[in-house]
């Protein structure tokens, strides 16, 4: 089904575009995402409007979403074709057509795609990430510094190509995060759990 890596990247793209936090905040009536909070269509500022059912719903969709177009792409043509559904799909969710361009930050997907390709290291993922929240409350640090550590896990497992692929999405999502940073650095980073 994919003969080539272009067309396992524009499956996963398409699928990584679609929008969980939009369309289920909206079929659940609450105000618009991108007038609250950080203007996120993820599952923290999902939080943010006091819907936890919800915010557990866009994390688990924008998750799943980027699993299933790796495994997808890797069962039916393999590795390469799978390391090019992971880019597609957390270019979808980062900059969705559907959007104008302006999606998530890329969490969630970061995750999924990650468990798509090597399950071990979305575990670590997970844990660091789950650590540095228990401790600080902030969930963009937690995302940070979790992805920082995952290209060298993944050279550390065997797997360069991999670590390679992963350096660059941590490096558009740390893009991404940029407001973020400003303001950890400024100490005005809202906490999870905190409303907008």
């Amino acid at each position: 089904m994919f003969p080539n890596g272009l067309i396992a990247f524009a499956f996963g793209y398409l699928l990584g575009s679609i929008p969980f936090g939009m369309i289920l905040t909206r079929i659940a009536g609450t105000q618009d995402l991108r007038s609250i909070g950080s203007g996120n269509i993820g599952a923290t500022n999902v939080l943010r409007t006091g819907r936890r059912g919800l915010a557990a719903a866009t994390l688990l969709g924008d998750m799943l979403k980027g699993t299933a177009a790796v495994v997808i792409a890797l069962l039916l043509s393999g590795p390469g074709a799978a390391m090019a559904a992971t880019l597609g799909a957390f270019l979808g969710h980062l900059f969705p057509v559907w959007l104008k361009f302006r999606g998530g930050k890329g969490v969630a997907t970061y995750i999924g795609v990650l468990l798509g390709l090597f399950w071990p290291a979305a575990l670590a993922f997970c844990a660091i990430w789950l650590l540095v929240a228990f401790t600080t409350r902030y969930s963009s640090l937690s995302a940070l510094l979790a992805s920082l550590t995952t290209p060298l896990l993944l050279w550390g497992f065997g797997h360069p190509q991999f670590a390679l692929l992963f350096a660059v999405l941590t490096v558009l999502l740390w893009f991404k995060h940029r407001e973020n940073i400003r303001r950890l650095f400024a100490g005005s980073e809202g906490r999870i759990g905190a409303k907008a």
